[in-house]
C-alpha cells in the first residue's frame, strides 16, 4: 500500500516466509511497483543483505499481535508465525526498527490495543518516541481493537493522542472515515 500510495524511491521489505517473500515480490512486479524490493531474512539477525543499519527514513512494522502461549496456536505453522510470537517477539521489531531507522527517522508500528503499553514502553526504551497515537475501534460501542503509533527516532516526550477511528458506523457498514480511507487506496492487479 505504501508503494501504490506515495511511490517512494525505494521501499524494502523484510520477509521470514519465503513463501510470501516471493509472492510479495511477484505482487509489485505485477503492479508496476519497481522500488519494492522484498528480502527474505529474519529481522532479529545481527546483519541483513541488503540493508544497511540506519538507512531507513521510515519504518512500518506490524507484529505478532499475540504473545507467545497467550491462546490457542494456529495449526498452520505460516499463520502461527505471522499471529504469534513463536519467532520474533514485539521487542525484537522494536529492536529492529530502532536499528535500520535513520536518526530522526518515523518509525509506525501497527498493533493489538490490548498490548499498548506494552509496545509504549519498548519503544521509548528504545529511544523511539511515540509522536502521534490513534485507536482503531471496530464499532463505538466496542473497545478498541488496533493501536496506531508513529514515533521518531530519538524525539522528543510530547506526543499527539488523535482521535479514535471507528470502522463501522452499524455491522455491514463501513464508517465516512473508514470508506474515505480505503477509496484511497489504489486497486492493484496481483494478489
Amino acid at each position: 500500500m505504501i508503494a501504490a500510495l506515495w511511490r517512494p524511491r525505494e521501499i524494502v521489505a523484510i520477509e521470514i516466509q519465503l513463501e510470501l517473500a516471493e509472492m510479495a515480490t511477484r505482487n509489485a512486479a505485477a503492479n508496476g511497483l519497481d522500488g519494492l524490493r522484498v528480502i527474505n531474512a529474519d529481522l532479529r539477525a545481527r546483519r541483513i543483505d541488503g540493508l544497511a543499519p540506519a538507512s531507513c527514513d521510515l519504518v512500518v512494522a506490524n507484529p505478532p499481535y499475540h504473545a507467545l502461549r497467550s491462546g490457542r496456536a494456529s495449526p498452520n505453522p505460516g499463520r502461527r508465525l505471522a499471529r504469534d510470537e513463536s519467532a520474533a517477539t514485539m521487542a525484537d521489531f522494536v529492536a529492529a526498527a530502532k536499528r535500520f531507522a535513520a536518526n530522526s527517522a518515523k518509525v509506525a508500528f501497527v498493533f493489538d490495543a490490548s498490548r499498548s503499553a506494552e509496545l509504549l514502553r519498548c519503544m521509548a526504551a528504545n529511544t523511539l518516541e511515540p509522536k502521534r497515537i490513534r485507536f482503531v475501534h471496530p464499532r463505538a460501542d466496542a473497545p478498541a481493537s488496533t493501536i496506531l503509533v508513529e514515533a521518531r527516532k530519538g524525539g522528543g516526550i510530547e506526543a499527539t493522542i488523535e482521535p479514535p477511528l471507528m470502522l463501522y458506523d452499524r455491522p455491514g457498514t463501513y464508517s465516512d472515515e473508514a470508506r474515505e480511507l480505503m477509496q484511497n487506496i489504489p486497486h492493484t492487479r496481483g494478489g
